[in-house]
């Protein structure tokens, strides 16, 4: 089949955009010969680090935080390490919630030198989809920051081989989130950081960006999923920026509106033959592969995007990012980001809720273990637990050399709050994750979104674990069902000790449910919260039965002609 032709660029316009990508690639080519010399950040991160805190102690000294915690006594010990003793002895470990009154101040009231020094005028609109809405805030340095970490993407772009002006010669793509933005009368604005970062784009790359300011602030997601389609399908898309399950749902369309025009399109490919990166992040990727390799090249195991680069932000701050080009199969370890105006800590897992926790920094921790992120960022979030749960795999010992020394390089295992161990199981996001992958690995089914939940033993049933699953196409029989239980059991088991002492002869746990799904059927649970859009997901498991019964609950009607749940 030949190729539709996409919509045609003017000369001028291919040549003054591509000059754009050129002066960019000026701009991050000695970042990019920075990011290569890798003794240099094994020797110098922690030197980094503390200068980023020290840095940010000064600056918010006058603060009302920084009054009352001594900030500005802390910056003046010139030995780092007995400066950063004294800051963790003056400040404890917070979530949200230590900020919340604060942060209400700042955003509501207006109020100037709480936690960071003048007023903080741009708030990100964060939500859970069991807690309420969280306010993040977005000081000037963090927006450079933000600013900073789109600039080491393109730099670790071009380390990937990928030319930054044949990229802008055509169109970038940013899918965005779902709120528009709000202005208070005290000119602080709040809304979808997508939303807030949207407003900084000016000429020239506004001429290169895509769907639009109009479109990216539109608010209800179904519409701007349609308008977004039916505005970019006939454009020269090469870059694309975006959560993976909600680009599923764009390029599906893209596909259907192709055909709708006469295109003879079967494909993404077919519709965008230029198409190089998609860059995502928010979630792990690999449940998503099958189908985003389906759109694109036509089989679950066919071609994929030529390249896929992964992230790790947060509202709060950018974290870390892939440096190195995929293995396939393999989740690619992320750099953290050490000079961008955050400080970061890590504590292991295991002590998370002692009030004596202890902390490390990225050139102290251990391979192997599991920590929870703690971020002080640019913005008067101070020893702030985001929450994520990472394992490292190379560590920055300065002076040392060997297996396991680099640049601090992570993936992320889970969330702190998000697991399982109702009966000693000890279950995290990962173990779903991978049971999940192996499972429709080994039956060939494409799986789409699922949750996970312990069961409760009753009279006549075992305790045990139910995994809700959307599955493609047509519902899965009983007995694809069973292959898919038994091989999600055995490659659960492989990973985790506890799971499988549980699981041995049945006597801690019985096997595991699976309870299919249609594709959408957690979108519509999310939009039924009033959290559809870009930013929101569903977490994977969690230890109670409240999302995964409403899940199910919702969907029920739709599960007509498959198997219901099977053990």
């Amino acid at each position: 089949m030949s190729r539709p032709r996409v919509q045609p660029v003017e000369p001028n316009a291919v040549r003054w955009t591509g000059l754009v990508g050129a002066a960019l690639a000026a701009r991050v080519a000695h970042r990019a010969v920075l990011l290569d010399d890798e003794a240099r950040w094994i020797e110098r991160t922690r030197r980094i680090q503390l200068a980023q805190l020290r840095a940010n102690l000064r600056k918010a000294a006058g603060t009302e935080i920084g009054r009352e915690c001594g900030f500005g006594r802390i910056a003046r010990i010139r030995d780092g390490g007995e400066m950063l003793a004294a800051y963790r002895k003056a400040t404890p470990l917070a979530d949200w919630y230590a900020f919340a009154d604060r942060l209400g101040r700042m955003r509501e009231g207006g109020e100037p030198d709480l936690l960071w020094p003048g007023l903080v005028e741009d708030f990100a609109q964060t939500s859970g989809t069991t807690a309420g809405d969280k306010f993040i805030p977005l000081s000037r340095e963090m927006m450079r920051s933000n600013y900073l970490a789109s600039m080491d993407i393109f730099a670790n772009l071009m380390r990937l081989g990928e030319s930054l002006p044949g990229l802008l010669c055509g169109k970038c793509l940013f899918i965005g989130g779902s709120s528009d933005v709000e202005t208070n009368i005290h000119g602080v604005r709040t809304g979808d950081l997508s939303g807030l970062v949207t407003n900084l784009i000016t000429w020239p790359l506004s001429e290169i960006y895509l769907p639009g300011k109009e479109i990216a602030l539109l608010s209800d997601w179904t519409t701007k999923i349609e308008v977004m389609a039916r505005a970019i399908w006939n454009e020269d898309v090469r870059f694309i920026s975006g959560m993976p399950s909600w680009g599923i749902v764009l390029f599906r369309r893209v596909v259907e509106i192709a055909r709708e025009h006469g295109l003879p399109a079967e494909t993404l490919a077919d519709v965008w033959p230029n198409l190089r990166v998609f860059v995502h992040g928010g979630v792990k990727y690999q449940p998503f592969d099958a189908r985003v390799r389906t759109l694109y090249s036509g089989a679950p195991d066919g071609a994929d995007i030529p390249t896929r680069f992964e992230l790790y932000p947060a509202s709060e701050g950018f974290v870390a990012m892939q440096d190195g080009p995929l293995m396939a199969g393999t989740q690619p370890p992320l750099r953290l980001i050490p000079d961008i105006g955050i400080f970061y800590e890590f504590v292991p897992l295991s002590e998370i809720d002692d009030p004596g926790a202890r902390a490390f920094t990225a050139d102290e921790v251990d391979l192997g273990e599991r920590y929870v992120v703690v971020m002080s960022t640019c913005a008067g979030l101070w020893r702030y637990v985001l929450g994520d749960v990472v394992e490292f795999e190379s560590v920055p010992r300065a002076g040392m050399r060997g297996p396991g020394v680099g640049p601090a390089r992570m993936r992320i295992v889970g969330r702190h709050r998000h697991f399982i161990n109702a009966f000693g199981e000890n279950l995290i996001v990962e173990h779903i994750e991978h049971g999940v992958a192996e499972a429709a690995r080994r039956t060939g089914l494409v799986v789409g979104e699922f949750t996970a939940a312990p069961v409760y033993p009753e009279a006549g049933q075992k305790a045990g674990l139910q995994v809700a699953v959307e599955f493609a196409g047509s519902a899965p029989g009983g007995r694809q069902l069973a292959e898919f239980a038994g091989a999600f059991d055995a490659a659960v088991k492989a990973i985790n000790v506890d799971y499988t002492t549980k699981r041995r002869d049945d006597l801690g746990m019985g096997p595991p449910t699976v309870t299919p799904l249609p594709i959408g059927a957690f979108h519509g649970w999310l939009a039924s919260r009033g959290k559809l859009g870009g930013q929101h997901k569903c977490p994977r498991c969690a230890n109670h039965r409240e999302i995964i019964e409403d899940v199910v609950a919702s969907a029920g009607p739709a599960l007509v002609g498959g198997a219901r749940s099977v053990r």
